[in-house]
């Protein structure tokens, strides 16, 4: 199975006006501009994904539409709360299990906690750091869900990449 690990694009900084608080905060023009870089960049490398799970915090859902969009993913992305802040790997893997039958998962979250996901996966140590930009992909194979054994990391996309990528 194929996890695709993505970091929200770049959003608005202040809580203010509508924005009331940090769960509000929505992507900046330049955060769904890049998200759209990254995505096309996936996109010409055949990526399919079967399932869209993302934090319910708005930058991250917003990042996932804007990944649906462009790799013309049809099913409604699935809501999952453990991907906000904080959550637990387990419970991802619990909303991941309903899904037994795909083989391409994106997960959409934030930071660290997408490090430390991807730590998890690949049974790693803390002193494993994969920072991950804002827009920035990861894929991870893995064999099972709960993974049974380490997983492969086969690669890494940065938003800076996507862009060099996209020039050529």
């Amino acid at each position: 199975m194929r996890f695709y690990l993505v970091r929200h694009g770049v959003a608005v900084d202040r809580i203010d006006g509508d924005i009331k608080n940090d769960f509000q905060r929505p992507l900046t023009p330049d955060g769904r501009h890049e998200s759209e870089l990254v995505a096309s960049g996936l996109k010409k490398l055949g990526v399919k994904p079967d399932v869209l799970i993302t934090s319910p915090l708005v930058r991250a859902r917003q990042t996932c539409e804007v990944f649906a969009e462009v790799l013309n993913y049809k099913n409604e992305p699935l809501i999952c709360e453990a991907l906000a802040p904080g959550g637990s790997i387990s419970d991802i893997y619990k909303m991941a299990k309903v899904y037994q039958s795909a083989n391409e998962y994106m997960f959409f979250g934030h930071e660290p906690d997408m490090m430390r996901f991807a730590q998890t996966l690949l049974w790693s140590s803390p002193e494993l750091e994969i920072p991950f930009k804002k827009s920035g992909v990861c894929r991870i194979d893995v064999a099972d869900i709960p993974p049974t054994m380490p997983g492969v990391l086969k690669w890494f996309i940065t938003p800076k990449i996507a862009k060099l990528a996209a020039r050529s």
